[in-house]
């Protein structure tokens, strides 16, 4: 019979995704076969002719899980689609859900050394339809490890107002992972935290540093999640967008504030601009930065001689017809998500996982 573990987190992106991911690649030292479901997921992509879950895709296409019995559906078996929780609400399940997951389980897990289960955000998400996090957990007879981020006190509150729910359901907390801790405190957190939550009665399975790279967007997902087209593509969009420039200055000032790996935010009539950082990105002036990308606002559309720099520059470029600030404003909130194609995110998330997680007590804890 496979082993089973269940990732749950105190918060919508504490790193549920990022601890699974990372856990995923340190037991395949120890598994020759995984298997990964997130029975419940609110953020789908169609696979296959499927509602699936994208954490679930990411996992599939990382590692290339597969199993005897299952499809791809089995990763995900419930997708949380609009006016699903109102329909709820107003008749009742539709279907026996709770069936569902068990039966997507016992697919995944045949065959199976071990199965990882994905949670969505805290304990008690999915109760408005009777399938909490907790619920879900004693249902499927799994270990929890708990996810939280930040410093001490916050995460230390949060995991004991999440561990209360699991306590309900008589759902056994493994051990808790903190995220996105800054490396300035790294040490002092550490210390502190594994006493505090050793006070408690829970143990620590590792502390992990706060990686920018993780919250930063590439231009494809700028793409994606704002909703807004290429006017081109470029030749990297999986290039990263560290810092955020508008560019409706004078030139002259402007160039002074662009870095490396910069998405540019310019009013699509501002040809002296645009002309400036296409320069800036081919070398073409004294200093050279590489541009991750340029969102040209307000929907204007820049004179015919302009167009033609940018399609040389091979800057990837989108057109909106947003003004500047509110695409600007769209952007900083955009959800960062892990996705396939992000080789040296996950990279930085398999090296971090290995580093500061105790696997050995990971393994110990899974049932």
């Amino acid at each position: 019979m496979a082993k089973k573990i269940f990732i749950a987190a105190t918060m919508q992106n504490d790193g549920k995704t990022t601890v699974s991911l990372g856990l995923t690649a340190a037991f395949k030292k120890y598994f020759d076969k995984i298997s990964f479901i997130k029975p419940i997921g609110q953020r789908y992509l169609i696979e296959q002719g499927y509602k699936v879950d994208e954490d679930s895709v990411l996992i599939e296409a990382i590692f290339g899980i597969k199993c005897d019995l299952c499809n791809i559906k089995d990763m995900s078996p419930i997708a949380i689609e609009k006016g699903f929780t109102e329909r709820y609400i107003e008749n009742g399940p539709e279907e026996d859900y709770a069936a569902r997951i068990k039966s997507a389980f016992e697919h995944v897990a045949s065959g199976s050394d071990l199965v990882i289960i994905e949670g969505t955000g805290h304990a008690g998400v999915g109760s408005v339809f009777d399938l909490s996090n907790a619920t879900v957990a004693r249902l499927l007879d799994a270990n929890v490890i708990l996810v939280s981020s930040g410093g001490v006190g916050k995460p230390i509150d949060e995991i004991m107002l999440n561990k209360a729910l699991f306590d309900r359901e008589g759902v056994n907390i493994a051990g808790v992972i903190i995220n996105k801790v800054l490396p300035e405190k790294f040490e002092k957190i550490s210390s502190l935290v594994k006493m505090g939550l050793g006070k408690k009665g829970l143990s620590l399975l590792g502390v992990l540093p706060y990686q920018k790279i993780l919250d930063t967007p590439t231009m494809r997902e700028i793409k994606e999640e704002v909703g807004i087209d290429f006017l081109y593509e470029g030749e990297n969009l999986d290039g990263l967008a560290e810092q955020i420039l508008i560019g409706a200055m004078r030139v002259r000032d402007a160039l002074s504030f662009i870095k490396n790996n910069t998405l540019m935010i310019i009013p699509g009539d501002r040809d002296d601009m645009i002309k400036a950082v296409c320069d800036l990105h081919t070398g073409k002036l004294r200093i050279e930065r590489k541009i991750s990308g340029i969102i040209l606002s307000g929907g204007l559309m820049p004179k015919d001689w302009t167009l033609n720099f940018l399609k040389q520059s091979n800057i990837p470029t989108l057109i909106t017809k947003e003004d500047t600030y509110s695409v600007s404003s769209r952007i900083h909130h955009i959800l960062i998500k892990l996705h396939p194609q992000d080789t040296s995110k996950i990279k930085t998330v398999v090296d971090m996982v290995k580093k500061h997680v105790d696997i050995g007590k990971v393994l110990a804890s899974l049932r």
